[in-house]
């Protein structure tokens, strides 16, 4: 019989005259960490870690962010956290999703609402318009939207854009979750209290379990919107954590 489906973790097995619907059994492979607000035991085999934004528009020096005048230096700060973290899911075969904003290059499936935020005179200078670089901000495909470096995807690692605060609105991103068969979804990556705490919030309305990394995510804006973020997700969505519990743990 032959398998057919679009990973291993969900595939039928076929052939000419029978179909098996049997998903692949995958052995649970629990481990135990310290979170907030209680200890959690999560299965590896049903986990992925979604790491959003790191990118260059929003971490690197010649960026949108850094060229009108932001500090990116606190986004660049889950950098050696994800150095370290992201081998070691790895090789413990936790998928890896690179969520970063890339938009079309015509934009036309962006609101005056989501423009706006971006463009709050209607000047330009917004998403689309080009920076020193020659890139486009926040542009699918573009220099704007490629992973941060040091950082970089493994052969194996998944990439979905966005183009809104929540990777779930008007992506693939469900579905390709669903077809890892992720019930629980590690979230790294800037910023904290905007784009990461907007795709956990809609994760948990979908019914996953979220847990925050909490050295693994940082954001642009003042340290009161880190705390609310921190205190919203352990009282509200679901749980945080280090990265550098996790990979004891593992």
């Amino acid at each position: 019989m032959h398998e057919i489906g679009p990973n291993s973790r969900n595939s039928w097995r076929v052939d000419a005259t029978h179909v098996d619907l049997r998903r692949p059994q995958r052995p649970a492979r629990p481990v135990t960490v310290e979170a907030q607000p209680q200890i959690l035991t999560l299965d590896l085999a049903s986990t992925a870690i979604v790491v959003i934004d790191m990118q260059n528009d929003f971490c690197s020096p010649d960026g949108w962010l850094a060229s009108i005048g932001v500090d990116v230096s606190p986004a660049r700060t889950p950098i050696p956290v994800l150095q370290r973290l992201l081998p070691a899911l790895r090789a413990a075969d936790v998928p890896v999703v690179w969520l970063n904003w890339g938009n079309r290059p015509d934009r036309a499936n962006l609101p005056p609402g989501v423009l706006h935020v971006y463009d709050q005179d209607g000047a330009g200078g917004g998403l689309g318009s080009q920076l020193p670089t020659g890139a486009r901000v926040l542009e699918r495909d573009s220099a704007s939207a490629e992973i941060t470096a040091p950082l970089f995807a493994a052969p194996g690692d998944l990439h979905i854009a966005k183009y809104r605060m929540s990777g779930f609105q008007d992506t693939e991103l469900d579905s390709v979750l669903r077809n890892l068969r992720a019930d629980t979804l590690l979230f790294a990556g800037v910023n904290a209290d905007q784009c990461v705490l907007a795709t956990l919030m809609d994760a948990a309305s979908l019914g996953y379990d979220v847990l925050m990394l909490e050295d693994a995510v940082a954001t642009t804006s003042p340290a009161y919107c880190m705390d609310a973020t921190v205190y919203n997700v352990r009282q509200c969505f679901g749980f945080t954590l280090t990265a550098a519990d996790l990979q004891e743990a593992l």
